[in-house]
């Protein structure tokens, strides 16, 4: 199954349309979302389920769904129709932790948290924490940004920064972020993708195949990056001495070394060595400049 921590690029397809979702799971994304929500007209919230249904039992591997939120009139046939059946959930507006907890025992499916209010928001370090299925919590920044009165994106960052940490106290992967809904604007998209891979964000939301090759390109570790950091571990003698002693030191090009660093340097290789096969694994010469982008976001 795709994980959280490891997809680069998760490709929202509206589930009605099944030409749509054969061809996103053909296609170079990491993962693709089959949308229930906003994507899908009232009219076709039946048709879009069963296409979900029968599109998991033929290629559920890299597929997560996105239901409707809690209180629709759609979400108990979504969970009803999904239980059991799906691997991966994403859940818009996730407020409750109660009811985040009630929705993951009953399909077992892992859980992906939209925050996408100030309640979901002011709740999300319980949310993270509210079952052993919730793989994660990331920001849908449209609604969010809307419930906060916020005018602009970048004002989001105290919010960004509160979301990362519910995740990473709670032990999971680092949140995905939100779309860039620019499809014209790749320049904007490649320097928002790397300034919120800094701030923390691990993969983003994409809603056209044509972004796909910027964000798997700023979510991959560059050449340099990983050379670095292959060095820095080989030349440890004994990490796992190191890292039960606690011990810091200063290595051989002046660089001030301790158990946390070896630690940043074997995620750095790990995550390389997981994406390799990947079509846009390879790593990179440079990062382009996590320059400063007015969002253009959504959920």
């Amino acid at each position: 199954m795709t994980t959280l921590g490891r997809a680069r690029s998760w490709l929202y397809v509206p589930g009605h349309r099944a030409e749509l979702v054969g061809k996103a799971l053909d296609g170079p994304a990491d993962a693709v979302v089959v949308d229930l929500e906003d994507a899908v007209p009232p009219a076709v919230k039946d048709q879009a389920r069963e296409i979900a249904v029968a599109t998991c039992a033929e290629r559920r591997d890299r597929i997560w769904v996105r239901v409707n939120a809690a209180g629709t009139p759609w979400a108990e046939a979504d969970a009803a129709a999904l239980a059991g059946r799906v691997d991966g959930l994403r859940v818009p507006k996730a407020e409750d932790p109660a009811a985040v907890a009630a929705l993951a025992e009953r399909t077992g499916a892992r859980l992906h948290l939209l925050i996408e209010s100030a309640r979901g928001l002011r709740r999300v370090f319980e949310l993270a924490e509210c079952h052993p299925l919730v793989a994660g919590a990331s920001p849908g920044e449209t609604d969010l940004a809307a419930d906060l009165r916020i005018r602009d994106r970048r004002e989001l960052g105290w919010a960004r920064a509160r979301i990362v940490t519910a995740n990473r106290a709670a032990g999971l992967p680092s949140p995905v972020a939100s779309v860039w809904t620019d499809l014209a604007d790749r320049a904007g998209l490649t320097a928002d993708s790397a300034a919120l891979r800094d701030a923390g964000f691990f993969g983003r939301s994409v809603i056209h195949p044509g972004q796909i090759d910027p964000v798997h390109r700023a979510f991959t570790p560059d050449r340099a990056e990983v050379e670095q950091a292959r060095a820095l571990l080989a030349s440890v003698a004994s990490v796992d001495a190191v890292d039960s002693a606690g011990a810091a030191w200063v290595d051989d090009r002046g660089r001030f070394v301790d158990p946390a660093v070896v630690a940043g340097a074997r995620w750095v290789v790990d995550l390389a060595d997981s994406l390799a096969d990947s079509p846009a694994g390879t790593p990179t010469d440079h990062h382009e400049p996590a320059g400063a982008t007015a969002g253009k976001e959504t959920s």
